[in-house]
């Protein structure tokens, strides 16, 4: 028997030529990845953000958390590049152009060194711009191994739009 991850996975995953492919309901949800304590000293060298609750154990017990957790960034950018599991073009089509902006996020609950996440997107919005691009919004909600929302937000993004026929 399918997981429910593995049956959407399936369902969704078809790849995406152009905006006008998108319907407004339309969900995604990716395959799941455990945050390493690897993956937070990398993210730490990158951005320089060496805050103790994120890589000073002894300094994270004495916290709300109890121990270290991950940068609320890393977990969003880990997040959402999990789409990209199901496939090339399948959450931003193939005529993608720019990413458009990010609205409305919010970090709801750690992430911790060995919790896996996920993330479930679906399409809240089409928005045409002309005869030849539109914005597709898209609202992610990254979750933890309990189903418990660790961020969300708003994406959209640029994209071409399906040539119109020559008369």
């Amino acid at each position: 028997m399918k997981s429910v991850y593995e049956k959407e996975f399936l369902e969704s995953h078809l790849e995406k030529l152009y905006f006008d492919d998108y319907t407004i309901g339309e969900k995604f949800v990716s395959p799941a990845r455990t945050i390493t304590e690897a993956d937070i000293v990398t993210f730490a060298s990158l951005t320089g953000d060496w805050h103790p609750l994120h890589t000073d154990a002894e300094y994270a017990k004495s916290t709300p958390f109890g121990e270290r957790i991950a940068h609320g960034m890393l977990t969003l950018a880990i997040g959402a590049a999990l789409m990209f599991r199901l496939g090339e073009h399948v959450h931003l089509p193939k005529s993608f152009i720019a990413f458009y902006g990010m609205d409305s996020v919010r970090f709801y609950n750690p992430v911790k060194i060995g919790d896996t996440i996920h993330c479930e997107v679906e399409i809240t919005a089409l928005d045409v711009k002309d005869e030849t691009r539109g914005v597709i919004a898209a609202f992610y909600k990254i979750q933890n191994q309990r189903n418990e929302d660790v961020v969300v937000f708003t994406a959209r993004a640029l994209a071409g739009r399906k040539p119109q026929e020559q008369s």
